[in-house]
């Protein structure tokens, strides 16, 4: 019977599909790493209030990275290069969701505009993020080797989802309302979009590594395609909901450190 512990598991207990999974994670982390310290950079002058929180939030996300590459070095792997099609960030920005990285190069201040759009595209994947670490979290949070990873990055993106709420909230508050609804619409269809494709693409990849059966892969496809239906015609309203945090000002203090993993 399929299942996320059982797939999870396999993809585990082999050391190329493991490579593969922790050098594709290791590698949005990273990009979300560069992306938050440019932005934080980046803040204008009426919103420097942001900028430890932005900090914080790439310091996260650096940290993450190198969780992943710290449980390669464990089993002696080393990182492969991500597929193309697997780039879960580069092919959302492709779409024009998120800031540019060209944007993001120029040393020019950002807009109260493009801070909300930051926002709103952090809004949407984060929550995936904490969904799918939420997940592993279940079926994972004892395991041995990968527990106390799991565990901390599980916290650390609950955190991350929190604080997009929370600002959000505020620009709401302050009559930015009506731009800040469409711009989630508009990132929460787009991702959604995207993340079926990368799905398929990394599970085709752990298929080959794996030695799945036709069957198996036709199967685990029709789950991820299934799981894309419901989220283009009602799922995506749970990523545009905004709701006070139960602790308020999460991303306040700096970023916790992970020195067991370094």
């Amino acid at each position: 019977m399929l299942s996320v512990k059982r797939v999870f598991q396999e993809i585990l207990d082999n050391d190329e599909s493991f490579r593969l999974f922790c050098s594709i994670a290791a590698g949005g982390e990273v990009q979300g790493g560069w992306e938050n310290g440019r932005i934080a950079a980046l803040v204008p002058e009426g919103e420097q209030a942001l900028v430890p929180k932005i900090t914080r939030h790439g310091a996260d996300e650096d940290k993450h990275g190198r969780i992943f590459n710290a449980l390669l070095r464990k089993r002696g792997l080393e990182p492969v290069p991500v597929p193309p099609e697997a780039d879960y960030t580069m092919l959302l920005e492709r779409r024009g969701i998120g800031l540019a990285h060209d944007r993001l190069r120029r040393d020019e201040p950002l807009s109260v505009r493009d801070i909300i759009v930051y926002l709103a595209h952090s809004r949407v994947t984060e929550q995936r993020a904490a969904d799918q670490m939420l997940l592993l979290r279940k079926h994972f949070a004892d395991h041995p080797e990968v527990g106390r990873a799991v565990r901390v990055i599980s916290h650390d993106e609950a955190d991350h989802l929190a604080y997009t709420h929370e600002e959000l909230l505020r620009f709401a508050a302050a009559g930015h309302g009506r731009l800040i609804q469409r711009t989630l619409r508009e990132c929460a269809l787009a991702e959604i979009r995207v993340h079926p494709d990368v799905s398929l693409a990394v599970m085709a990849r752990m298929g080959r590594v794996l030695g799945w059966s036709k069957v198996r892969r036709a199967a685990l496809a029709a789950g991820i395609r299934a799981v894309y239906g419901y989220e283009r015609a009602a799922g995506w309203r749970r990523m545009v909901s905004l709701r006070v945090p139960e602790r308020r000002d999460p991303m306040g203090g700096p970023a916790s450190t992970a020195p067991e993993f370094a």
